[in-house]
């Protein structure tokens, strides 16, 4: 029988992932790198769900055992290569860049090195997530204020920061959910009052949502730039469209993510090739 391992850290959206598999027929469990190498080989299946380092000045470990899960012959979904351009904003910029996606202009500011844009923009952790240490500067006095703190982040001295051009306010955001080259979910997450970030980390609520066209092909080219199999991008609408603010490669998701009349957990295996009768075939 082909098992289907989690790979990540005991994270609450995994864990819910694997048990919604189980119930749909799929031998789905949530295990650690370690354990991977043990346990899979050749036939069975791993999908990358590591996630960055709560001190976010990386990624948490793990990537050489997607790699050498490869190598064994074991069916590996979000690789190495595709979770390192999503979780390092600098990467996943570069490669929207490639792609020629609409995007902030985001610039890398080294330790000691001179801004490299004006502000307003917003300076963030190269490895971020749950809107931690993420600050919007709209003046050069607001920019002195923010240096002064991440100046003392142990996740600055390591790797700098990022620089990202401050969009208009929008008072919310599309997070979709692509899988397998299918944009299989999403929801509307709207800012808590006084708020200007959509993180549910800060307070942001969530709304379900039939996406528009316009953001589905733009959330399926932007997974497809980075080469990731199941992964979140968030869309920022601005007045004449969307534009790919971010990705991430250990999305966490539930059933409210579901599209109208559809069941998101079983899309998700559907268009990864889980399905039992897909196996079998």
């Amino acid at each position: 029988m082909t098992v289907v391992g989690l790979i990540g850290r005991p994270q609450e959206a995994s864990a819910l992932l694997a048990a919604a598999w189980r119930d749909r027929g799929i031998p789905a469990e949530l295990i650690s790198p370690a354990v991977a190498t043990r346990l899979l080989g050749p036939g069975d299946v791993a999908v990358g769900r590591l996630d960055v380092k709560r001190t976010l000045d990386g990624i948490e470990p793990g990537l050489h055992v997607l790699s050498e899960l490869v190598r064994k012959g074991v069916r590996v979904f979000n690789g190495a290569q595709a979770l390192f351009r999503a979780h390092d904003k600098l990467q996943t910029a570069r490669c929207l860049e490639q792609a020629k996606l609409r995007r902030p202009r985001t610039l890398h500011f080294a330790p000691g090195a001179q801004l490299p844009m004006e502000p307003p923009f917003v300076l963030k952790p190269r490895f971020g997530s749950w809107g931690a240490d993420v600050f919007r500067c709209r003046t050069r006095s607001e920019v002195e204020v923010v240096l002064a703190v991440v100046e003392e982040r142990a996740w600055f001295r390591r790797h700098g920061a990022i620089v990202q051009e401050l969009l208009p306010a929008a008072g919310h955001d599309l997070r979709l959910l692509v899988a397998g080259g299918r944009v299989i979910g999403g929801v509307r997450r709207v800012t808590a009052p006084g708020e200007w970030r959509t993180n549910v980390s800060l307070g942001a609520t969530r709304e379900p949502i039939d996406p528009p066209e316009e953001a589905c092909r733009l959330g399926l080219r932007a997974a497809a730039a980075i080469g990731a199999d199941l992964v979140g991008v968030d869309l920022w609408p601005v007045d004449d469209g969307y534009v790919v603010l971010e990705l991430n490669g250990a999305v966490e998701f539930d059933e409210m993510y579901g599209l109208p009349g559809r069941d998101v957990y079983r899309e998700a295996a559907g268009a990864l090739q889980l399905l039992p009768t897909q196996v079998a075939a």
